[in-house]
């Protein structure tokens, strides 16, 4: 059976490299079907954003950055230690980051990834209390440095089979309502 990392074809040296790491391969093979992620794998999610990155048109310099993201975003998951709370080093996206941060020292991509399902996090705890964060709103857009490129991999992430598109819609909103949109 080939490996979910075997699926994605490589466009840089980065990714061949990434590709090659065995934390990434087995990240990308981690995943059943579950709420949000119907795919299964990490891998399978991994490809379906590349997919929509190739749909989208997206280029040079933007397409190599959204391709790391997808590449490295989730594939930490396996990682996570289930009996503990998912916050702080225990999640997901703060793996993530700490693995990125040996392939990359740009900030813009590490925030990216270490943020990336802040907004939707925030989006339900909006639902659930009824009334805005604006607290929580603003340490998150504080911690990042490229909102276009933060926002560009939020709706990527959230393109899939399975995703809730209104907290990409609350996120443009809230951004729009602080002057923040693009």
């Amino acid at each position: 059976m080939p490996s979910e990392s075997s699926s994605v074809a490589a466009e840089t040296d980065l990714e061949r490299t990434l590709l090659e790491d065995p934390a990434l391969r087995e990240g990308l093979a981690w995943g059943k079907p579950r709420r949000g992620h119907p795919e299964g794998t990490v891998g399978a999610h991994v490809a379906e954003l590349l997919a929509a990155i190739e749909r989208w048109g997206e280029t040079g310099k933007r397409r190599e950055e959204l391709r790391f993201l997808a590449l490295v975003h989730d594939s930490l998951k396996y990682q996570v230690k289930n009996w503990l709370p998912h916050t702080g080093e225990n999640h997901h996206a703060a793996r993530a980051r700490r693995f990125a941060e040996g392939y990359t020292d740009d900030e813009r991509l590490l925030a990216t990834i270490e943020q990336h399902d802040r907004p939707y996090s925030i989006w339900r705890k909006v639902q659930r209390k009824g009334r805005e964060d604006d607290h929580a709103i603003n340490e998150m857009i504080d911690r990042i440095p490229d909102l276009d490129l933060f926002l560009r991999f939020v709706e990527l992430d959230g393109s899939t089979e399975g995703k809730n598109h209104e907290p990409i819609r609350w996120l443009k909103s809230e951004l729009a309502q602080r002057g923040l949109d693009s």
